[in-house]
């Protein structure tokens, strides 16, 4: 498996182009043996997230971004199941709040961090400010800058600052514990049409439809740019970006629990070890408790 996720591993420096990229599985693992797989790699994670808590050295972020209906939720539903929510913060990005705006485009994600000994998943990231801000860039202007007072002013050497922002952001998580790991859930147009048909045609899901859905997705060719400006500028090896297949489901999701699984591994997390000046004193102990203390 480790060979597999590298296929979706994009290198630092590299140039996007996601028509390069599939957007659907086309190996020879089955399904039901996928689901296998996963339930083997759902227990590993289980015992790394135990060493990083109690390590306490590292905590782990997890950014997932695509377009709608490529299985974000779900995606982060399956993957965490078998992990201890004690152990996880999962966070949901919608529009910026007018305090929210009243701070600097990072600021909120900052506060969103996961704690040393925990993973942190973000549902949607600080990546909206150079994804859906690149196709609209009019909410630029939300957030009061003083040398941007016109869409106009909003060019390319703006977007270039903000990759540098966020560079320099996951640069400093990186280097004060946290390991970061970014994935792009590529689905295709023809899929998403798929999904969102589904969720107006299920009584049970009509409330994860939106009419604002279908008019992005009129904006679906200025979004892959934007997708594919971002990741190039912004995939280091530290603060890597994953590309992964997302129309079939069960793959995209076992192809994340091994990116993380993988992860976690690289951490080389290990147990705490008692002082020696305690470890004498543990034979004390059970007696204590076997005599009934």
């Amino acid at each position: 498996m480790k060979e597999d996720i590298l296929q979706y591993l994009v290198p630092s420096g590299k140039k996007v182009d996601l028509k390069n990229y599939n957007t659907t599985y086309k190996g020879q693992v089955e399904k039901e043996t996928g689901k296998l797989q996963m339930d083997q790699i759902k227990q590993e994670l289980s015992n790394s997230q135990e060493k990083l808590y109690a390590a306490n050295s590292h905590s782990l972020l997890v950014v997932f971004q695509a377009m709608d209906a490529a299985g974000k939720d779900s995606a982060i539903q399956h993957v965490m199941s078998g992990l201890n929510p004690q152990g996880c913060q999962v966070y949901s990005f919608k529009t910026p709040t007018s305090e929210e705006y009243d701070h600097d485009f990072l600021w909120r994600h900052y506060r969103a961090l996961p704690e040393r000994g925990r993973i942190g998943i973000h549902n949607r990231s600080h990546y909206e400010n150079v994804l859906i801000s690149k196709v609209h860039p009019e909410y630029i202007l939300n957030e009061k800058l003083p040398a941007y007072t016109d869409v106009k002013q909003v060019d390319k050497a703006f977007w270039k600052k903000r990759y540098d922002s966020i560079k320099n952001f996951e640069k400093h998580l990186y280097d004060n514990g946290t390991a970061i790991v970014k994935i792009f859930l590529h689905v295709s147009k023809t899929e998403q049409k798929k999904r969102l048909l589904r969720r107006i045609e299920d009584p049970e899901k009509n409330w994860k439809f939106a009419a604002a859905d279908l008019k992005e997705r009129k904006l679906w060719k200025k979004y892959m740019q934007a997708y594919e400006e971002a990741i190039s500028a912004t995939t280091t090896k530290n603060s890597p970006w994953y590309i992964v297949p997302a129309d079939k489901k069960w793959y995209a999701r076992l192809i994340i629990s091994e990116i993380l699984k993988q992860t976690l591994k690289e951490l080389q997390l290990e147990f705490p070890v008692l002082i020696k000046e305690e470890q004498p004193k543990l034979a004390e102990y059970k007696a204590l408790l076997m005599k009934g203390m």
